[in-house]
């Protein structure tokens, strides 16, 4: 039995502009991710592969169609709800880690969790937890300066994973690692994936990346290009 629909579009327009000067970002996509899923989104700029992933992300609103998340009509709900519903449900890493500089591992890991109130101890219990579930035992007490570029991004990646998301959203996260450290975080995302069931649409330029998904989705000119599955283009 398919998994249930985490993702929908339905005829999604993203449009900027008036006029002559308006562009269509997304001109009427229609797409369905399912939980569970890994999910790789290509193509080449200005294609709507970001403008998508910040509608999925729910940083963004369609200016047409119907965007849904968990059978929310999120593309209706103000900014407010919005910000809630990422909070309760989303987890975002990005190429540039966007860690704290000053604080350590584990106090980067526990901000989601102070932002929903949970207490200190607590909150200290599940980041250390999640900083185990991406292989930096050890590393807790270390600031970024102290960390690698492999490090870092596994400590971003245990931030997006600590409040237990149904969603996340990877935009390049290799993008600033060499081809060694590339695979190491596709390898601990690929994994939790399948340990966690934890759904993820990751944006990306790169092929080999893309590979480690379950499905690639390619983006052009505001519209679904090409939708395969990994068993599909093996075949």
């Amino acid at each position: 039995m398919p998994s249930p629909l985490l993702i929908t579009f339905d005829k999604v327009w993203k449009s900027y502009g008036e006029g002559e000067a308006r562009v269509h970002a997304l001109a009427g996509v229609d797409l369905a991710i399912r939980r569970g899923e890994f999910v790789a989104i290509m193509g080449p700029s200005g294609s709507g592969k970001s403008t998508a992933m910040n509608i999925i992300g729910c940083l963004d609103t369609p200016t047409a169609g119907t965007y849904s998340f968990m059978g929310i009509d999120a593309g209706r709900l103000d900014r407010n709800r919005r910000a809630l519903l990422r909070n309760l449900y989303v987890g975002f890493v990005f190429q540039g880690y966007n860690l704290l500089p000053r604080t350590t591992a584990a106090e980067n890991v526990e901000l989601p969790l102070i932002y929903r109130g949970v207490a200190a101890r607590e909150r200290r219990d599940l980041a250390m937890q999640a900083l185990a579930e991406v292989g930096l035992v050890g590393r807790e007490h270390h600031t970024p300066a102290e960390l690698s570029g492999g490090q870092q991004q596994r400590v971003a990646i245990a931030r997006a994973i600590v409040t237990r998301p149904t969603l996340l959203v990877a935009d390049e996260p290799t993008g600033n690692l060499d081809t060694a450290r590339t695979h190491e975080i596709m390898e601990l995302l690929t994994r939790l994936n399948a340990d966690l069931g934890l759904s993820i649409v990751m944006v990306t330029h790169e092929a080999d990346v893309a590979d480690y998904a379950g499905r690639t989705i390619r983006f052009l000119d505001g519209h679904v290009a090409s939708d395969t599955l990994k068993t599909e283009a093996a075949a």
